[in-house]
């Protein structure tokens, strides 16, 4: 357990964004920054954009929420009525196909996009562009990856919700309050855009478009655990092997050493 706090966590107040934004912590929820956000994603099989700010989670890790910010400028919403639901999911289906590439090369398992859970919508009072998508691993278990682009004044951060597909509806009301308490630092809220700031050549659309797929932390923190006791229990057995070995041949070299003649 001692190596999983030492990944550093806070577990009231606010959490900070970078120097972005902040949300709350909620009681029973754990929070980490930029470092242990990015060895946490490694240890669970996900690919690091170097975007990560922050993690979220319940304190057993069943399931987590990560926060990346890209300074990409202030993002217009003018294409808020242009999103075709089924042009898009093709459009993740082929990113993930190349995803998966840079997955193989780095020895991790493939993650393949199965479908909507939710379809996306932008949000107008919250400038919040929402959607879920169904990730399935090369063994058939099916998560979710719940996005929600939170619109700024110099760019964008995306929270990402990464649950088992079973359990997302009992999941939601508890990230929607979540993403309800998040907030941008004074002066990089979207309302504050001002004539001059940097503007993004993305729009609603193009915003969706790329990125991998997170995997789900599925066995919590006990998960965590038993993958770390998993690597020293093979390196136990490996030298258990070695030992053994040594010892065969010590005796078979001693065998024959003090053999007497008849």
């Amino acid at each position: 357990d001692a190596q999983v706090e030492a990944l550093g966590w806070q577990r009231s107040g606010r959490g900070n964004l970078g120097n972005i934004a902040e949300l709350s912590i909620p009681d029973g929820f754990r929070f980490s920054g930029r470092d242990g956000t990015q060895k946490l994603m490694q240890f669970f099989g996900n690919r690091l954009s170097q975007k990560e700010q922050g993690i979220l989670a319940p304190e057993g890790l069943e399931w987590f929420v990560v926060f990346e910010f890209d300074e990409i400028g202030y993002v217009k919403d003018d294409e808020k009525d242009e999103i075709d639901a089924g042009e898009l999911l093709e459009s993740f289906k082929m990113g993930q196909e190349a995803d998966n590439e840079r997955r193989r090369a780095a020895g991790m398992d493939e993650l393949f996009v199965v479908g909507w859970a939710r379809e996306p919508f932008y949000n107008e009072q919250t400038n919040n562009l929402e959607w879920a998508l169904k990730v399935s691993d090369s063994l058939g278990n099916i998560s979710v990856n719940y996005k929600t682009k939170l619109l700024g004044r110099r760019g964008v951060m995306e929270s990402i919700l990464v649950c088992d597909g079973g359990e997302l509806d009992e999941i939601l009301p508890i990230y929607q309050g979540i993403i309800g308490d998040f907030d941008f630092s004074t002066g990089n809220a979207y309302a504050e855009y001002r004539e001059g700031d940097k503007v993004s050549s993305l729009g609603l659309k193009a915003l969706m478009v790329g990125g991998g797929a997170f995997a789900a932390a599925k066995l919590g923190v006990f998960g965590v655990l038993f993958k770390f006791l998993g690597k020293i229990w093979i390196v136990l057995v490996a030298g258990l092997v070695l030992l053994k070995s040594y010892i065969v041949k010590l005796f078979s070299r001693n065998k024959n050493q003090y053999t007497v003649d008849e």
